[in-house]
């Protein structure tokens, strides 16, 4: 099984994502990426984590894709693959638009799941 541990639902993902993750890694669930407070020290950072490693840990998947705010991934990373569990990330092609008014608009395309290095 797959759990996707991200700001994206996989209800919202293109085919060509949900067939990549269903016949690579199986069924996909989701768990909800959490709000991470951008003023909390690493002590209560790593509480964060803790908090979340145990609801990961509940559903017992083989893999996990995780993607959001950078150090809480990756202390998670870290305990996750101490706990065996293999992490990925999704990567994309990204095109972006420069409108006249000095806007940016950026679209972004699934390509592969790729796994985080041990």
């Amino acid at each position: 099984m797959l759990l996707n541990f991200s700001n994206h639902p996989s209800s919202s993902w293109p085919e060509n994502q949900i067939q990549w993750a269903t016949q690579n890694y199986g069924k996909v669930e989701d768990l909800p990426f959490p709000h991470v407070d951008p003023n909390l020290n690493e002590v209560a950072l790593d509480k964060l984590v803790d908090e979340y490693l145990h609801k990961v840990l509940e559903k017992r998947p083989k893999h996990v894709h995780i993607m959001g705010e950078l150090t809480f991934c990756v202390a998670l990373i870290k305990k996750l693959q101490k706990s065996g569990i293999s992490c990925l990330a999704s990567t994309t092609n990204r095109t972006t638009e420069d409108l006249p008014d000095g806007t940016k608009i950026s679209k972004f395309k699934f390509v592969r799941f790729r796994h985080y290095w041990p």
